[in-house]
């Protein structure tokens, strides 16, 4: 099997110093390119910054009741976790793994695209 091989960066010492606002999704620093941590059912997602379609900040959406990041600009919806276009018009948002460790919370990206993840 062909395992997926991660540079882990890390984002805070601990959840509480990621500022979540009332969407609950956050603004993280890596490498000096700001990420988005989603939170929903007590899982955290790290997915890139601006809206594939038209680069809305998806820090100012909003997460759905299904756990989808929705753009604030066309309302376009994307799942947090594999980064799919689930409302239908077949975009693909950037999304990385993320570990909650004692400590502190990191972000896993993949060693080949690790300069090259940001638009």
């Amino acid at each position: 099997m062909n395992e997926k091989k991660y540079n882990w960066f890390k984002i805070a010492d601990h959840i509480n110093e990621l500022s979540f606002g009332d969407n609950n999704i956050a603004v993280a620093e890596t490498k000096d390119k700001k990420i988005c941590i989603g939170k929903h059912n007590e899982q955290l997602f790290a997915f890139a910054f601006k809206c594939p379609h038209a680069g809305g900040f998806l820090a100012e959406g909003h997460i759905d009741a299904l756990g989808n990041v929705v753009c604030p600009l066309h309302r376009y919806k994307y799942n947090m976790a594999n980064g799919r276009n689930t409302s239908g018009e077949g975009y693909y948002l950037k999304h990385w793994p993320v570990e909650q460790r004692e400590d502190g919370i990191y972000v896993g990206m993949g060693e080949s695209s690790v300069w090259n993840i940001f638009r």
